[in-house]
């Protein structure tokens, strides 16, 4: 995102008048670089990449679905600013073997609430069902809920909310695995503080499972898992799944491990950092572990719910399920003290998945402007260094 997008959101807000709408445009083209459009294009890094089309002047919280026509969905939450009231769910669509996303469309939001971190699943049938947080705008995460919509029609229209998760600060972040007799585990935590570090200790994860596509709901809990949040899980084969965990602490991201899905081992920290922000990991074809996550952690090293910066962002390959990391390449450097981008040093809340070419599909949010996608091969991730605190 560029001075250009952001002068014409404020100049709309603003209601200038058309002249005076063209007249900054028309001085300001010669000034400014052309920004990524929401088309993939290569890089100077050698990966290519896009900006996702906005509605709304805030972005975070992508998260990536590849349907069975092989088209590409990218949801993720919009607004003034998270927790404000009317931050809607929206969504882009990649069609199949085409390199440009299409423009963002409304799926969900509702006066005096908070929508955010959409997560999305096809049923067999082909019906999109979204499930999302709702919070009173103002109040934090303690009295959030979980909602869900769907759609029949490829993701064009959606239907009316309704709850999923009725109990207060219920949170999730991570898609559905679909588990042993097509049990779907859908990972959710419990945000028992208002925000993400006062009181953060005793937020906790579990697994809500179904066995009947979504209808009926049983609750299991991960065992000593307090301020362990965003379980991500991974399915590695038949009773064969690992979890890694963002860390309310911000020092390691975490990892257990179960052999049904329900019943999980207590999660205990890998050597990656975490900074206190989201995190993805994904099987590859090859059969290692692709994770996107901020390679940093928090100042203190004291065990206390802290943050640390959301940069770098790095990619990372794992052997041998998460236990150790053999290669990171950053997406994403930390900011040029001497320069003034617009927006704030963020690139964080990574989706990742892998396309039918092989290549790696990787979104996040970019400085709260806009999403990024970027694509990448394993062998570009193998190929480089990073400049954040873990390195192999």
């Amino acid at each position: 995102m560029t001075v250009f997008t952001s002068l014409q959101r404020r100049v709309a807000h603003f209601t200038f008048t058309s002249a005076c709408l063209l007249m900054t445009v028309q001085n300001l083209e010669a000034q400014t670089p052309a920004p990524l459009s929401s088309t993939f294009t290569a890089t100077d890094k050698g990966t290519r990449a896009a900006m996702l089309p906005t509605l709304y002047a805030n972005s975070h919280a992508a998260n990536l679905l590849i349907r069975k026509n092989g088209d590409v969905l990218c949801f993720w939450f919009s607004g003034t600013h998270e927790g404000d009231s009317n931050v809607a769910i929206v969504v882009s669509r990649l069609p199949k073997g085409t390199n440009r996303w299409e423009p963002a469309v409304l799926v969900d939001r509702e006066p005096g609430k908070s929508y955010q971190n959409p997560v999305p699943y096809e049923d067999p049938k082909g019906r999109i069902w979204l499930w999302h947080t709702s919070q009173t705008a103002g109040k934090g995460q303690a009295d959030s809920q979980v909602l869900k919509v769907f759609s029949d029609d490829g993701g064009n229209t959606w239907s009316k909310q309704e709850v999923l998760f009725q109990k207060a600060g219920s949170y999730l972040r991570q898609p559905t695995v679909v588990g042993e007799n097509g049990n779907l585990l859908l990972p959710i935590y419990y945000s028992t503080s208002e925000g993400i570090t006062k009181g953060a200790e005793t937020n906790y994860s579990a697994v809500q499972v179904s066995k009947d596509f979504g209808k009926t709901w049983k609750e299991c809990l991960v065992p000593k898992s307090d301020g362990m949040v965003q379980m991500n899980i991974v399915k590695l084969k038949q009773k064969s799944y690992v979890a890694f965990y963002r860390s309310r602490f911000a020092d390691h991201i975490y990892r257990s491990t179960s052999t049904d899905g329900c019943s999980w081992t207590a999660p205990q920290a890998t050597v990656l950092p975490s900074n206190n922000a989201s995190i993805q990991a994904f099987l590859l074809k090859s059969g290692q572990l692709v994770m996107t996550f901020d390679n940093t952690h928090g100042k203190s090293e004291e065990h206390k719910t802290q943050t640390g910066p959301r940069a770098p962002l790095s990619i990372a390959l794992s052997p041998d399920a998460g236990i150790t990391w053999n290669a990171v390449r950053d997406l994403e450097l930390p900011d040029d003290p001497t320069a003034k981008p617009e927006g704030r040093e963020e690139y964080s809340y990574p989706s990742v998945l892998q396309m039918a070419d092989g290549n790696i599909l990787t979104a996040y949010t970019f400085r709260r402007l806009a999403i990024k996608a970027v694509l990448v091969s394993e062998s570009w991730i193998k190929s480089g260094t990073t400049v954040g605190v873990y390195k192999p």
